[in-house]
């Protein structure tokens, strides 16, 4: 089981770390839904190396890590803007990291991020 912490409302331009606690998952993946849009992955990392990616819309203000002895993975966002509002969601699977939101098995049921002043 995934469960994800972290979220609330925060204002523009502010900081703010989303954890994702749980079990086994060879990669976990952050996505995260806009109200009224479809589900869109912006960062993974591999547990074995640690090795990252980062969606077009995560770069630059996305930072991925992850801490195995807590087993939790954590996904920083810096500069949040309005366009950040959604609901983030972390996933796991059993193989490296993919683009692709359906190969991944286990989801945990995500936390609220609003950005709003």
């Amino acid at each position: 089981q995934l469960v994800e912490t972290g979220g609330g409302l925060v204002q523009p331009g502010s900081s703010l770390t989303l954890s994702c606690t749980g079990s086994g998952g060879r990669a976990i993946g952050w996505f995260r839904q806009a109200p009224g849009k479809g589900r869109e992955g912006v960062a993974c990392i591999n547990s074995s190396d640690r090795t990252s990616y980062y969606a077009d819309s995560g770069m630059g203000r996305f930072t991925i890590s992850r801490d195995n002895s807590k087993n939790t993975v954590y996904l920083q966002i810096n500069n949040l803007t309005p366009e950040d509002t959604a609901v983030y969601y972390c996933a796991a699977r059993s193989y490296l990291c993919s683009r692709d939101r359906v190969a991944y098995t286990r989801w945990g049921q995500g936390t609220q991020v609003t950005v709003s002043s």
